[in-house]
């Protein structure tokens, strides 16, 4: 993950299934993400949102 992706570590993720989750947007606060959440259920009632805390875990090589 980016220096980028690593600022903003609150995702809104679409529900597909079981197996596949698509992060729509990400944000640096809690609270943006759900509005925007919120948003998007509005304009979509039939689909399944939610807010992750999506922090990279560091993997190291050696």
């Amino acid at each position: 993950m980016t220096y980028r992706a690593d600022l903003k570590p609150w995702g809104v993720f679409r529900c597909e299934s079981t197996v596949q989750n698509v992060c729509v947007n990400r944000f640096r606060a809690r609270s943006d993400a759900e509005a925007y959440m919120s948003i998007l259920r509005g304009l979509n009632p039939g689909v399944r949102f939610e807010v992750v805390f999506d922090k990279p875990v560091e993997v190291s090589q050696g």
